[in-house]
């Protein structure tokens, strides 16, 4: 991330979608395809020159779905799969779910479900005796802690703060890529209105018998319409580490090494502007899944949290009872939900403020998360991919006339710029943003669809819904650890060959 000097304010860009390998839109594997299927057609071309017109033919027709592409880089094969696999889930009947006594689930409790429904809860103590729950995966071996966070916001600070806490968070983001067996971050903003529990807790027991009818309707009147009028903000940040291949650990070994790793986490995050940050102990972390699932029991696990000092929720009653995937829809429980998924990130520089739209409350929904998805590239392989861009920006720039030739010169100022930085000591950092809103019914999708659309055009971002996976979406932008490149059936270094 780069910052340029401005009359006004100071302006953040630089980002690039990284180069896929191979020629033009084809990927490796179909450039490969290209060039060994002409060398097969001359093979052939000396045996029989209509049979060469048929292998030309076949190889068209295996070449073409790779080189049409949507504007999010995905060929029609991956289009193709990605039907295919809803048909099949469809069929087999696990787009539906339920839990509880009386379904067919082994324990009869409410377990999450998805990719949730394998996940362990442990909890540890970190060096200033906080509880800390920890999320273990052991499909992937991996472990997760939450830490959660009271961001002071950007309204009435100087411009010259807010410089020092984009700054500072980009240094805790460039921390990441060294911080041992860390294979990936998340970063959740939840809003929703404000039930008014918490302000009435803390007001009615406290207004006096004896005082004035006046005051005391002037006091009630604030408490129930105060609410109405705002909303509640909750920040969690998920780091989920991972085991290297080969190394026998055991969970409780990595636990007590987290614990040691926690106090300076927080102490980023503080400088980042991110208020008291404090670790999320495993009861919070089932109270904050068990109000995704079901939003209307919100305002009981608050008051049960200001009035008992928590809930006793534990991660075997986290889950829904009854939850349903559609093709653009997610049922559970009180709500219905629909996520996007980043698709584009703004063109060119953007201000410090550009995302404060989509972050603050969403009119018209029950609760909405926005998540930010990072995945730290260590300092080897950084140099090695802020080199072959630089490499690729300059061949473009030289292979190219006219006026593209003038987006080719800013790619390569763009690619000089990053190999300076990262040469100087700066992270580099892959970044995708998802978008999940819960409503009441299905009847209120298509306003939130509307009001989700005008955020993101504010925001400059452009998004595509999950379709055919709403549920894994849903289930990505809670902060429980999920990244998706480490649950995919096709692995990563297959998929960007692709």
């Amino acid at each position: 991330m780069s910052t340029e000097a401005a009359n006004a304010a100071p302006t953040y860009g630089n980002w690039r979608r990284p180069r896929r390998p191979g020629l033009g839109p084809f990927g490796l594997i179909g450039t490969v395809g290209l060039f060994g299927g002409l060398v097969l057609d001359l093979m052939v071309s000396l045996v029989s020159l209509p049979l060469t017109l048929v292998v030309v033919l076949i190889q068209a027709l295996f070449l073409l779905p790779l080189a049409v592409r949507t504007q999010d880089g995905r060929n029609v094969y991956q289009l193709l799969a990605l039907r295919v696999s809803w048909f099949r889930r469809r069929a087999k009947g696990s787009t539906s779910y339920v839990s509880g006594p009386l379904s067919p689930r082994p324990g009869g409790t409410f377990r999450p479900p998805g990719l949730l429904s394998r996940v362990k809860v442990s909890e540890g103590r970190d060096a200033y005796d906080q509880p800390f729950g920890v999320l273990h995966h052991p499909g992937k071996n991996l472990y997760t802690i939450v830490l959660g966070c009271e961001p002071d916001g950007g309204s009435l600070v100087d411009s010259d703060q807010i410089d020092n806490w984009v700054a500072a968070w980009g240094h805790w983001l460039a921390r990441l890529s060294s911080e041992p067996g860390l294979r990936g971050a998340s970063v959740i903003v939840e809003t929703a209105p404000d039930s008014g529990t918490r302000l009435a807790n803390e007001v009615l027991p406290r207004i006096d018998p004896n005082a004035p009818a006046a005051a005391r309707a002037v006091m009630e009147e604030v408490v129930q319409r105060y609410p109405t009028a705002s909303s509640e903000m909750h920040t969690y940040l998920a780091l989920t580490y991972g085991i290297p291949p080969g190394q026998k650990r055991r969970g409780e070994d990595l636990i007590a090494d987290l614990a040691v790793r926690i106090p300076g986490l927080l102490e980023g995050v503080v400088r980042a502007g991110g208020g008291p940050a404090t670790p999320l102990s495993a009861e919070r972390i089932a109270e904050v899944v068990r109000v995704a699932y079901d939003p209307a029991v919100a305002a009981d696990v608050l008051e049960a949290r200001a009035v008992h000092g928590g809930t006793g929720l534990g991660w075997e009653d986290a889950g829904p009872a009854a939850a349903i995937e559609k093709v653009n829809a997610y049922q559970h429980d009180s709500g219905v939900s629909r996520t996007w998924m980043l698709t584009l990130a703004p063109r060119g520089t953007v201000r410090a403020q550009v995302l404060r739209g989509l972050l603050e409350d969403a009119p018209g929904t029950r609760r909405k998360r926005v998540a930010l998805l990072y995945r730290p590239i260590d300092p080897a392989t950084s140099a090695r991919i802020v080199e072959a861009d630089r490499r690729a920006a300059q061949f473009m720039a030289t292979s190219r006339r006219g006026m593209v030739q003038a987006r080719a010169a800013n790619e390569v100022r763009a690619a000089e710029q990053t190999a300076v930085e990262e040469a100087t000591g700066a992270g580099l950092v892959e970044f995708s943003l998802m978008v999940t809103v819960t409503v009441d019914s299905d009847a209120e999708l298509d306003d939130a669809n509307v009001t989700v659309r005008n955020l993101l055009a504010g925001a400059r971002l452009l998004m595509r819904p999950a379709d055919r996976m709403q549920a894994a979406a849903f289930s990505c932008t809670l902060p429980v650890g999920i990244l998706p490149w480490e649950h995919t059936l096709v692995p990563r270094e297959l998929k960007e060959a692709l």
